[in-house]
């Protein structure tokens, strides 16, 4: 058969019988090692609570960002509190958090704490149930904790406005399901000899071309691949997030997705794509533990001072990524507190030298971290 008698790869007749050249790959797979050790050397150099906070930003930006990818916003901060609080981890005070934030994160965490468990039908249900914890995705009721049954059509992933949609892939019929999802749980569960970065992009792509729910594919699949990485590394600590990278990439993500998914069973460009994008995943992980260690070198030089609660708050919250500039309004909204008081607190953090006022001007005076004394510059505004 030809490439032209089938239109998405799951019709191919040697579906799914993957296809790679590996000494293509094995150059881009050796610099992912090195990077991965480079980053594991620097963090065997730190003390405990050190690599809890890296790995507690590392998941944060995860489950953050396979939401992003669909299109949805979650609190960092609710989401940090959540993970904080599965790991144990003082954060201080603990935000709000929500069903569907801690459901995201219980699913992200089974994944990459109990990698090395088996991925069944059930544990997938499990995490699907916890996306989705009310039974809805967004004003739709679904199929909680099962597979799709195609009763409003087949599936497909689609963009455009209603009447002049364009169709980018149609998943395998709701009837294959079962033999399907058999053979996938059956292969990510057995022993292979195959390279283990290799398995983490055909479980990520071979997962999200079944597309077996009604919603939540994605971030399933992602979780998946996590998975698989966890499993690679032996680790249950994650330093790099894979989602974040994917989030900073999406059109490239969703490009080379839908290339692959409508070609045949050669799946080397997508492989090359993954490994490509893992490894600028794992050079950013050193960014965020710059990160980490900037804020501890802030609290070993500040910790002495005398700090109500809503300073250390608010400086907690510029140390760990803050959106935009920090204003004497939005210092009052985090604080809960009067515009007096947030003013009051600023004043005396700029007096003490624990803050600058920002060169920029605008309406509104901005803040941000002053720089430790011998230590790298800190990022002004926090943006990351």
């Amino acid at each position: 058969m030809n490439r032209g008698e089938y239109t998405y790869i799951w019709q191919a007749p040697d579906w799914p019988n993957w296809r790679y050249d590996l000494g293509a790959l094995a150059s881009q797979m050796a610099e992912v090692s090195r990077a991965q050790g480079m980053l594991m050397g620097r963090l065997a150099d730190l003390g405990m609570g050190l690599r809890d906070q890296a790995c507690l930003a590392a998941l944060t930006d995860d489950v953050v960002k396979t939401s992003e990818i669909e299109g949805e916003h979650l609190s960092v901060h609710s989401v940090r509190s959540s993970i904080a609080r599965r790991l144990g981890v003082e954060i201080g005070a603990l935000a709000p958090v929500d069903r569907h934030v801690d459901g995201v994160v219980e699913m992200v965490l089974d994944a990459t704490t109990n990698s090395q468990a088996p991925v069944t039908q059930a544990r997938l249900f499990g995490w699907h149930a916890a996306l989705f914890p009310t039974g809805y995705s967004g004003l739709s009721r679904i199929n909680v904790a099962h597979w799709r049954d195609d009763s409003a059509g087949p599936m497909q992933v689609v963009s455009g406005p209603i009447g002049r949609q364009r169709v980018h892939f149609e998943a395998p019929p709701a009837e294959r399901l079962p033999a399907e999802t058999d053979r996938f749980l059956a292969w990510i569960n057995a022993p292979s000899g195959e390279a283990p970065l290799i398995r983490a992009g055909l479980a990520h792509l071979w997962f999200v071309t079944l597309h077996p729910f009604d919603d939540g594919n994605g971030r399933i699949a992602r979780a998946i691949g996590d998975l698989m990485l966890a499993r690679a590394d032996g680790s249950t600590q994650r330093f790099y997030s894979l989602s974040a990278q994917i989030q900073r990439e999406r059109n490239a993500y969703y490009d080379i997705l839908e290339r692959t998914q409508k070609d045949a069973m050669d799946v080397t460009p997508w492989l090359s794509w993954f490994l490509e994008t893992l490894h600028r995943a794992v050079d950013q992980a050193q960014v965020t533990l710059d990160d980490v260690l900037a804020k501890s070198r802030f609290w070993q030089h500040w910790g002495t001072q005398a700090l109500n609660a809503r300073q250390i708050k608010v400086l907690n919250r510029l140390l760990d990524g803050f959106d935009g500039k920090l204003t004497s309004s939005k210092w009052a909204a985090i604080a809960k507190c009067s515009s007096d008081t947030a003013l009051r607190d600023l004043n005396d953090l700029v007096e003490r030298g624990m803050l600058r006022k920002a060169a920029a001007g605008g309406r509104s005076t901005s803040y941000e971290l002053n720089d430790v004394p011998g230590a790298p510059a800190t990022r002004g505004d926090g943006n990351r």
